[in-house]
């Protein structure tokens, strides 16, 4: 385990987290109340922007726990796949969506496209700042070649 690189990875996912959330917040502001251009109305722009960084801390402080698995298994795991960090995004979204719906709705859930699509943002966002260096800091695996003395492979006694 590498210490420098360990803490510079947690700096990463912290960093990652609070601006894959607040990218979440921002697209469910504009995905659902569909703000006009700055130009057009800036009062509505600008409180279109305030409800994303409120929505932000809402939806940062719902997730903490099930992100940090996701996380925690991304680091032990070394995924470092963009399609896992999009995917669990995804599906962790749907899920609170869905989990946080009314009760006898049937089918899907009015706004799950909405939902879906900030949580791959929110995937693509902590891919492009942590997620693509996960598992960095931990030990290189040891190949087949790497045993033995001065890396020439096993020696045999004769």
């Amino acid at each position: 385990m590498n210490g420098t690189q360990f803490l510079f990875q947690l700096l990463r996912i912290v960093a990652g987290y609070i601006l894959a959330v607040i990218a979440c917040g921002l697209f469910l502001a504009w995905g659902f109340f569909r703000g006009t251009h700055p130009e057009a109305d800036p009062v509505a722009f600008g409180a279109m922007f305030g409800t994303g960084l409120v929505g932000a801390s809402v939806v940062g402080a719902t997730v903490l726990i099930p992100a940090g698995v996701l996380i925690a298994v991304a680091e032990a795991a070394r995924l470092r796949a963009l399609v896992f960090h999009v995917a669990a995004g995804g599906a962790l979204a749907f899920a609170v969506w869905t989990l946080g719906g009314g009760g006898g709705a049937e089918g899907v859930r009015p706004g799950s496209a909405v939902a879906l699509a900030a949580g791959f943002i929110a995937g693509t966002v902590y891919w492009a700042v942590a997620g693509r260096h996960s598992g960095s800091w931990l030990a290189k695996p040891r190949t087949a070649g790497s045993e033995g003395t001065g890396g020439s492979g096993p020696t045999h006694g004769g």
